[in-house]
C-alpha cells in the first residue's frame, strides 16, 4: 500500500476512534433524578393552566423548561388507557392491558419498572404522590399486579422494595382477612411510618414512609384550595424526600405524582383543577432549585400518564367534555443532563428507556 494512502487512513482510523471515545465519555449520567407525573394533566388542562397563571401573575415552572416533547398514551389493548396500564408504560416501558399493572397483557411476564433499575445500580429511591401510595401510579414504580385494585398485595410489595422513602395520603386496605396488618409488615422491613412532616424529619432511620394522620382520608390529600395548614402540600413532601434520599450523598431516583390533577377533571372541577397543577409546579420549584445547585448532575423530568376531562378552551372558557380519560397525546418536559433526548413525538414506553440510554452507553 502507498505509504501515503497508509497514513490518510490511519488518521482517519484514529479520528474515528476519537469521536466514538468522546461520545462515550461525554455521555454523562445523572445523579439525580426527577421524575414528575400529573395524572390527566392533558394540553387543554396545560393550555387553561396556562392563562389562569398569566391572569393571577403567576407562572406555571415546567412550561419554561428548554426542552418540550409529546408522548402517546394508548395501552396495549385500547386506545384510551387506564392508570396501571400507561404508568406500566412510563416505569418499565412496556405496553400492558387496561386494569394491568408492569405484567404482559398474556400474564406470563412481570416487567421491571426504572426505579428498581436504578436502586440496583446504588440509587436511592423516593416515590411521593397525593393520593394514596398503593395508587395505580405510585404502584407502578415498585409492584405488579394483574389488577390494579389488589391494594393490600401491592402494599406488601412497597415493604420488600426496600426503597427508601414514600409519601402521600395513606394505605386502601391496610389489612387482609386473615392476614397482618400493612403496618405490622413495615415496621418488620424497618421502615418508621410517621404522620407529620416534623417527625419524619427527625426520624433517623434511612427508610421512611410518611402518610396523613389518624382521621384523615386515607384516599387522598385535600384538594390544594381547601387545606389548611394542618395539610402536606406536595412540595413539602418533595423537599422532605429530597433531604431524605441525600443523607449519604447517594445518587438518588425521584417519583413525585400529582395525583389529584386526575381526580379535578374526572369531577370536571376547574378551580381544583388548577390549584392542583399549580401545588404540582410548586413542588417541581423545589427540584429546580436543588437542580440549580447541582446543574451539571440533575435531570427534571415532567410529563402526564394521560388526558383526563378531555378539557377545550372555547368562548373564552375551559369546557370538560367528558368526564373519563381520553386518548389524547400529553406533553413532557425537561431540563438538567441528556435532557436533549426527550424531544420530538414518540411512545410513551420510550421516556424510560430514553432515561436508561446514557447508562447503557457508560457500562
Amino acid at each position: 500500500m502507498n505509504h501515503s494512502k497508509f497514513k490518510i487512513l490511519k488518521s482517519k482510523f484514529l479520528f474515528a476512534f476519537l469521536l466514538f471515545s468522546f461520545f462515550l465519555c461525554s455521555a454523562q449520567s445523572p445523579k439525580y433524578i426527577f421524575y414528575f407525573i400529573g395524572d390527566g394533566f392533558g394540553i387543554g388542562a396545560l393550555t387553561y393552566c396556562e392563562n389562569v397563571a398569566k391572569k393571577n401573575g403567576e407562572t406555571l415552572c415546567f412550561s419554561q423548561f428548554p426542552v418540550t416533547g409529546l408522548i402517546t398514551t394508548h395501552s396495549s389493548n385500547k386506545l384510551v388507557t387506564c392508570s396501571s396500564a400507561a404508568v406500566t408504560a412510563l416505569a418499565s416501558g412496556e405496553k400492558t392491558n387496561n386494569g394491568m399493572l408492569n405484567i404482559s397483557p398474556d400474564s406470563k411476564q412481570v416487567f421491571t419498572p426504572i426505579s428498581s433499575t436504578f436502586h440496583k445500580k446504588g440509587y436511592r429511591v423516593g416515590i411521593a404522590t397525593t393520593v394514596s401510595i398503593d395508587h395505580a401510579t405510585p404502584a407502578g414504580f415498585y409492584a405488579h399486579s394483574t389488577s390494579r385494585t389488589s391494594y393490600y398485595d401491592i402494599a406488601t410489595q412497597l415493604a420488600t422494595s426496600g426503597f427508601e422513602f414514600f409519601a402521600g395520603a395513606g394505605f386502601l386496605k391496610p389489612t387482609e382477612k386473615k392476614m397482618g396488618s400493612i403496618f405490622t409488615l413495615l415496621r418488620d422491613s424497618s421502615y418508621v411510618v410517621s404522620t407529620s412532616i416534623l417527625k419524619c424529619s427527625g426520624s433517623t432511620s434511612l427508610k421512611n414512609i410518611l402518610i396523613q394522620p389518624e382521621g384523615k382520608d386515607v384516599k387522598q390529600l385535600p384538594y390544594s384550595i381547601k387545606k389548611d395548614k394542618t395539610d402536606f402540600t406536595l412540595a413539602q413532601i418533595t423537599q422532605l424526600g429530597i433531604e431524605k434520599l441525600t443523607l449519604q450523598n447517594d445518587p438518588f431516583f425521584f417519583m413525585i405524582e400529582g395525583g389529584l390533577i386526575d381526580w379535578a377533571s374526572h369531577d370536571n372541577m376547574a378551580k381544583e383543577l388548577y390549584g392542583e397543577v399549580k401545588e404540582f409546579s410548586e413542588a417541581i420549584e423545589v427540584a429546580l432549585k436543588f437542580y440549580e445547585q447541582y446543574p451539571k448532575e440533575t435531570l427534571i423530568i415532567v410529563t402526564a400518564d394521560h388526558e383526563t376531562g378531555g378539557t377545550l378552551i372555547y368562548n373564552d372558557g375551559i369546557h370538560f367534555t367528558t368526564k373519563n380519560h381520553t386518548g389524547n397525546i400529553v406533553p413532557i418536559f425537561a431540563i438538567g443532563v441528556g435532557a436533549e433526548k426527550f424531544s420530538g413525538l414518540y411512545e410513551n414506553t420510550e421516556v424510560m428507556k430514553k432515561l436508561l440510554q446514557d447508562f447503557l452507553l457508560t457500562e
